[in-house]
């Protein structure tokens, strides 16, 4: 491997691949000329089956807009370098680094959890997230097509669902998607953070061209399903000033609503993105890191509940009028119409009302 292969590995987000800080050992190289091949080298992905007691996860985290969410896919190819849920994967014993993008934890019977869920006794509607950590249309859902039979799930008991997305391949399920919203059943987020495709390529190497997740949103609205736009994350000083034309352009695309958050470089992705911006943009690395800290009270990361996501702090502040003036300019006072939980049946209600 060339010395600038070494260092920047084409396709992968991350360029590093941090101990995990819950194993007792880590790989260090210490004389690299006596190695028969690289300890980091950019290997093909790896997919790992899991299988859950349960699928539906619970949060109580007071700053989200969902309580509960469910992931069919641990770990992520599209390998964005900010991801949060970077950390999640040191969990499973691997790193959140390389190991996040190319060891994917796949939940094969998710749809079989779900529908046995919606059959518990004094089980109670309540709007879904998919995913909320992971993207459940990242490229290996071509194959797989779990997320697809978990929305035949949601469609088979008039359960609402709520997805977050930032690839394409939720258009293979548009005639799902059409029939929850002909109820309330269903709303989009779409994830597009830039405009500037060199830009898009470095921070989000395996992701879907912003000209080709505005189509989607095109598309998703013209069928009749809500899309909002999700302006995530905002980096200081990398894509802070784009969230005018961002807005104007989704929102001529159809999307009715808009929301944002700030970059935070918790835990392990503090030493991924101080690596990556220092190889991607060395010009402006320290600047980017700068605008970060300051945003979060001179830390990279800030855990405050609300603050977290949503920064501190004069540069935050500039921000969040850039994005209100925006949002308000192009999308005036729009929001997503609130789903429905009254249509949810059960089967032993179906059952039931055959008589």
């Amino acid at each position: 491997m060339m010395d600038s292969e070494r260092e920047y590995l084409k396709g992968r987000g991350s360029k590093i691949n941090p101990n995990n800080k819950f194993a007792q050992n880590k790989y260090k190289t210490e004389f690299i000329e006596g190695l028969d091949e690289e300890l980091l080298e950019n290997s093909s992905t790896q997919f790992y089956k899991e299988t859950p007691k349960k699928i539906i996860s619970i949060n109580n985290s007071p700053d989200l807009s969902f309580r509960r969410s469910i992931n069919p896919y641990q770990g992520c190819e599209h390998g964005c370098i900010y991801c949060y849920a970077r950390n999640s994967h040191e969990y499973w014993g691997f790193s959140a680094g390389l190991d996040f993008e190319r060891k994917i934890i796949v939940k094969h019977k998710a749809a079989t959890l779900l529908e046995e869920t919606f059959n518990k006794k004094g089980y109670q509607a309540d709007t879904i997230m998919l995913s909320g950590n992971t993207d459940c249309y990242q490229p290996i859902e071509r194959k797989l097509k779990i997320t697809r039979s978990l929305l035949e799930v949601f469609q088979c008991y008039h359960h609402p669902v709520s997805l977050i997305t930032k690839n394409n391949l939720i258009l293979r399920d548009i005639d799902i998607l059409t029939e929850l919203a002909k109820n309330n059943l269903v709303h989009v987020a779409i994830t597009i953070n830039s405009l500037n495709e060199e830009l898009r390529m470095k921070m989000e190497p395996r992701t879907v061209t912003a000209k080709g997740r505005l189509k989607v949103i095109e598309k998703l609205s013209n069928a009749g399903i809500p899309v909002m736009l999700m302006c995530a994350p905002i980096v200081p000083g990398l894509n802070s000033d784009e969230m005018p034309q961002l807005i104007k352009s989704a929102a001529e695309c159809g999307a009715k609503s808009a929301s944002f958050t700030l970059v935070r470089l918790n835990g392990a992705i503090a030493e991924i993105f101080t690596d990556w911006i220092n190889k991607a943009y060395p010009d402006r690395a320290e600047k980017v890191l700068h605008g970060i800290a300051e945003s979060h009270g001179g830390k990279l990361n800030d855990s405050e509940w609300s603050r977290r996501s949503r920064g501190s702090g004069q540069m935050a502040e500039s921000i969040h009028k850039l994005f209100n003036i925006s949002r308000k300019r192009y999308m005036g006072e729009a929001h997503l119409p609130p789903l429905c939980n009254e249509l949810f049946t059960p089967k032993q209600g179906k059952q039931l009302k055959m008589f």
